[in-house]
């Protein structure tokens, strides 16, 4: 069975497999992924009081799509999970409280991390000392 075609980020046609790099233990990716996730997750109860696991698994997929990138559904299974302990329990352990006012600060106009947060920052900490 061939690799099915689709659009690559220059909009010209390509294999899945030409376009998608396989996940791999030793990528820094991986900490960012989960660090995004954690965000996620934790700037959604901020906003709606509930840990909401369809906005991980909606911006899991997203993440892994924009960043060119495939992981196996078990991985991503274990990711989500894994991030929403986090920013259930870890993060308030840890000092670090995600209220409605600071959620902004998590992400950039392009929803991505704003690492020049010192909240993200700590969160990453967590991120890399969890995997």
């Amino acid at each position: 069975m061939a690799p099915a075609e689709s659009l690559n980020p220059d909009g010209k046609i390509g294999t899945s497999t030409e376009m998608e790099r396989e996940f791999t233990e030793s990528t820094r990716a991986r900490a960012e992924l989960l660090c995004f996730l954690v965000a996620i997750a934790a700037a959604s109860y901020a906003l709606t009081q509930e840990w909401r696991v369809d906005h991980v698994v909606q911006c899991c997929r997203q993440w892994l799509v924009k960043n060119e990138t495939k992981m196996h559904w078990l991985e991503r299974v274990r990711t989500g999970q894994l991030a929403l302990k986090i920013a259930q329990y870890d993060l308030e352990s840890a000092g670090i409280a995600v209220r409605l006012s600071s959620v902004s600060a998590l992400f950039t106009a392009e929803m991505e991390l704003n690492e020049a947060s010192t909240m993200v920052q700590r969160m990453m900490t967590l991120c890399h000392d969890a995997l």
